[in-house]
């Protein structure tokens, strides 16, 4: 079940990653690359990962909490937001076309906001998962932030490499989600059988 639980995580951080390439370029196609633009979407994308983390630390430390379940829900909340994402990311471009400065910044921020903080929410779920099992926190913690880097890791490269050349921004983004789907299924089966083993 460890190994599973490395092998998801893994997969998890493959999707974010290239949810982040392919949002980067979505939004700086439609609101041009300067400062602001770019402060935007990476203060967004730290905030929501932070905020996330800490929530999703307040939520999984309840034992009765199922942490598999709970987890699989947030990738599946995750990978149906990244199908409709581009869309959405236009539709809101057009929207904010009549907005200040500051009002587009802050209907953007919290578009990205969203969907970040699910991301940020799934390191200590499966933390409390790993704790409730090993009694170890610096080994499940330290442990699934590598495996969790390393799929982001890999999807750099293959980003660059072959990802967005032979898909685009759309299959990259379809990619990515249905990674996030399968995720989440494979985590509802895992927290399926850990209920009826217990």
């Amino acid at each position: 079940m460890r190994a599973w639980i490395y092998a998801v995580f893994l997969l998890s951080g493959f999707a974010a990653l290239l949810y982040q390439i392919v949002w980067q370029r979505a939004l700086y196609a439609i609101y041009g690359i300067n400062i602001e633009s770019v402060t935007m979407v990476v203060t967004a994308f730290m905030l929501g990962l932070g905020v996330g983390s800490v929530a999703g630390g307040i939520v999984s430390k309840d034992p009765k909490r199922p942490a598999l379940l709970l987890f699989s829900l947030v990738e599946l909340g995750i990978g149906a937001f990244g199908l409709v994402s581009l869309q959405v990311f236009h539709a809101i471009g057009e929207i904010t076309l009549g907005m200040t400065a500051f009002a587009t910044f802050v209907v953007t921020f919290l578009l990205v906001l969203l969907p970040t903080l699910l991301m940020g929410s799934t390191l200590p779920l499966l933390v409390s998962y790993l704790v409730r099992t090993q009694k170890n926190v610096g080994k499940s913690v330290g442990s699934l932030y590598f495996v969790n880097t390393l799929g982001s890791a890999f999807a750099s490269a293959a980003a660059v490499l072959f990802v967005m050349k032979s898909a685009g921004l759309q299959g990259t983004v379809r990619a990515a989600a249905c990674l996030n789907l399968t995720v989440s299924f494979l985590a509802y089966v895992a927290h399926r059988r850990t209920g009826a083993a217990s």
